[in-house]
C-alpha cells in the first residue's frame, strides 16, 4: 500500500506530519513524500523543511494522496505539474485525501465537483468556485475522497482513514501509539467557539477575503 505524500513550497507542515504520523503505521504501508523536485520543501514558516524522495513521475499510481494546504496552496492552482500528476494518479487510487486547503486544490483539478468537501474555516466557501459542496464537519467522506478541516484534523481525518482501512482496532492502537489524547487549554478550536473578536481578526487577516493579498500564519 503505497501512501503519497504531497509537498510543494510553502505547505503547512501539520498538514503533511499530521496524516504521516497515523498513516506510516497502517500494516503494509509505504509512505513516500513526493513533489515536482526531489529533496528539501519549505514549509509556510520557512523554518522547517521535509525531503520529497520521488518527483510526481516516480510515483504514478499510489493507492493513497494525501494533499496538505498552506500559502503556497495559491500557487498550484493552476495547470502544471502537480495538477497534471494528480489527474493522472487519481485514476487508479483507492482514496484521494486532502487536509485543510489542500482540499482546494483537488477542487481546482476538478476532482471534487458536486461532492462534499471540507476545508480551513476560512476557506470553505472557496470550495462552491470549484462546484464543491462545502461542510463543516471535521472530516468529510464521499466516495474515496476524503477531507479533513484546518491543519490539526488531518490527524483525525487518517485515523478516520485507517479505521476504513485496516478496520477500528487497528486505528485505535495507532492512536494510543501517538498518545492522541485532545485535552486543549482552551475551547477555541473553531470559529462557533472561539471569542468573537479573535475570530473577526482572523477573518480580517485571511487570504481568502477578495483583494486580501496576506496571509494567515498557519492556515493549511
Amino acid at each position: 500500500m503505497q501512501i503519497a505524500i504531497v509537498l510543494f513550497d510553502r505547505f503547512t507542515s501539520l498538514d503533511a506530519v499530521g496524516p504521516y504520523q497515523v498513516l506510516k503505521r497502517l500494516p503494509g504501508a509505504e509512505v513516500v513524500f513526493v513533489a515536482e523536485r526531489t529533496g528539501p520543501v519549505t514549509d509556510d514558516a520557512d523554518t522547517l523543511k521535509l525531503v520529497a524522495g520521488a518527483v510526481f513521475a516516480e510515483v504514478p499510481e499510489p493507492d493513497i494522496i494525501v494533499v496538505p494546504g498552506g500559502p503556497g496552496q495559491s500557487a498550484q492552482m493552476d495547470d502544471g505539474p502537480l495538477r497534471q500528476w494528480l489527474l493522472a494518479a487519481d485514476q487508479s487510487t483507492t482514496w484521494t485525501t486532502s487536509v485543510c486547503t489542500g482540499s482546494l486544490i483537488l477542487a481546482g483539478a476538478g476532482l471534487l465537483a458536486g461532492r462534499r468537501a471540507t476545508s480551513h474555516w476560512l476557506a470553505l466557501e472557496e470550495l462552491k468556485r470549484f462546484g464543491a459542496e462545502p461542510a463543516s464537519d471535521r472530516v468529510v467522506f464521499d466516495g474515496k475522497y476524503v477531507t479533513g478541516a484546518g491543519v490539526s484534523a488531518g490527524i483525525d481525518m487518517a485515523l478516520t482513514l485507517a479505521a476504513r482501512i485496516a478496520g477500528d482496532q487497528v486505528a485505535q492502537a495507532i492512536q494510543l501509539g501517538i498518545e492522541y489524547d485532545p485535552q486543549p487549554p482552551f475551547d477555541a478550536g473553531s470559529p462557533a467557539k472561539a471569542p468573537e473578536d479573535i475570530v473577526a481578526a482572523q477573518r480580517r487577516n485571511s487570504r481568502f477575503l477578495p483583494g486580501k493579498q496576506s496571509m494567515l500564519t498557519g492556515t493549511g
